[in-house]
């Protein structure tokens, strides 16, 4: 039972930062065509201090995350429930998706096609990008967003803080040598 409760909260970390996709606003008038494509509006992106709390049939659990991006690269979302300690740690690409449990010393690696055979409503790439870095629909602070996985059911709720863009972020692989790799095939 102890690595499928370790299991569901790396879930839950996953889909901590993909809760839908962003809204935009909509014009009555035609919009010019540039010849130019258009620059990015920032490159890196870092959220601290954002509140998450995940609730399951069983527990509730809340905890400080901080969520760092290279625009269309790499996503690292830490998760410290207790002073500052990074418990466990999610690192996403475009193509997959790594979580990390430091306290258990175990991580597990996984696609979005992987993820999505059990969790509905799906994630990928672009809308898990979207909300870490704070992409909300406009006026929002808050995101709440209700996952099924399997049997189990994953209700979060994030409070954002402040987004800072275009500023240093430590984004780097963690060393994977130091974790136990589990067998997510078992749980898919």
């Amino acid at each position: 039972m102890k690595i499928e409760r370790i299991i569901i909260m790396l879930i839950a970390a996953v889909v901590l930062a993909g809760c839908g996709a962003k809204k935009q606003a909509v014009s009555d008038q035609p919009s010019e065509v540039s010849q130019e494509p258009e620059e990015p509006a920032w490159h890196t992106c870092l959220i601290q201090g954002a509140r998450a709390v995940v609730y399951t049939e069983t527990d509730k659990i809340s905890a400080a995350v901080t969520m760092q991006t290279v625009r269309d690269s790499m996503i690292v979302i830490t998760v410290m429930p207790m002073l500052g300690i990074e418990m466990a740690r999610l690192e996403a690409t475009p193509m997959e998706l790594t979580a990390i449990d430091k306290i258990h010393g175990q991580y597990a690696e996984l696609t979005y096609a992987e993820l999505n055979r059990k969790l509905t409503p799906s994630l990928n790439w672009d809308v898990l990008q979207q909300i870490s870095t704070g992409e909300l629909p406009l006026g929002e602070q808050k995101a709440r967003m209700m996952y099924s996985f399997g049997d189990h059911t994953i209700e979060i709720v994030i409070d954002y803080t402040p987004r800072r863009l275009d500023v240093p972020v430590r984004i780097g692989n963690i060393n994977k040598n130091r974790y136990t790799k589990v067998d997510v095939s078992r749980f898919l």
